[in-house]
């Protein structure tokens, strides 16, 4: 979805409200009240579509941190190999690549942390609208009924729209329902400043010469561990 889901959900309802109120002003209120509902229907679909896509991202991540763990442990017990046969080449090789998958580990795990929250979020917008679904139903029927009413009963002065109290009442519980839900919506933080040129290319190598630190330190703490067995 192109629009946040918080907007979404907003918008739907302030355009539901709206509808409503409009339904009470012209002659065709049953039209326009159930294309209300059907303009909530497909918000339903929406959010549940995304939800659908926040619950895939979660699985994808939880197979592949499932798969980088597997993989890390290999790569330990070759690295213990290489040492034990003296083969230093082999086994910063396979250091190197260990440090690629801590690397990614992290982040998989951060994933799937935020995936629950967000989860959980999308389930409220939908039960949100749900709800405010059925309110709707239970306004187009009550509706019907006082016309019907109004109909057979021929009183002098009979309405066959709602009151304009009645419409208010709409709106407030319309506005109501969702305050909570909208209050939940966050925004993303800012970015950083991107560095200039010469301290990007500073850092790409302070950060290479990290890495091959981190192997040789690897690499003689795995020769450590060999002498003493």
């Amino acid at each position: 979805m192109t629009e946040g889901i918080g907007a979404r959900v907003g918008r739907i309802i302030s355009g539901t409200v709206n509808m409503l109120v409009e339904a009470m002003e012209h002659s065709a209120p049953e039209m326009v009240m159930e294309e209300a509902i059907r303009e909530i229907d497909t918000a339903i679909d929406e959010v549940r579509g995304e939800l659908g896509r926040e619950m895939a991202r979660k699985h994808g991540a939880t197979n592949r941190l499932t798969e980088e763990n597997r993989k890390h442990e290999e790569l330990t017990n070759k690295i213990e190999l290489a040492v034990k046969e003296g083969r230093d080449d082999l086994g910063e090789a396979a250091i190197a690549q260990q440090l690629d998958v801590e690397a990614q580990i992290p982040i998989l795990e951060h994933t799937i942390a935020e995936c629950g929250p967000r989860e959980k979020e999308l389930e409220g917008y939908i039960a949100a609208l749900q709800a405010k679904k059925r309110e709707m139903r239970d306004d187009l029927r009550n509706f019907r009924n006082a016309r019907a009413q109004a109909a057979t009963a021929h009183t002098s002065g009979a309405s066959s729209v709602p009151s304009q109290g009645r419409v208010e009442a709409i709106v407030e519980r319309a506005e109501s329902t969702f305050d909570r839900v909208l209050e939940k919506a966050s925004g993303l933080p800012g970015s950083s400043p991107t560095p200039d040129r010469k301290t990007a290319m500073q850092l790409a190598e302070l950060d290479d010469l990290a890495r091959k630190n981190r192997i040789q330190e690897r690499l003689a703490a795995a020769k450590s561990r060999a002498k003493k067995e």
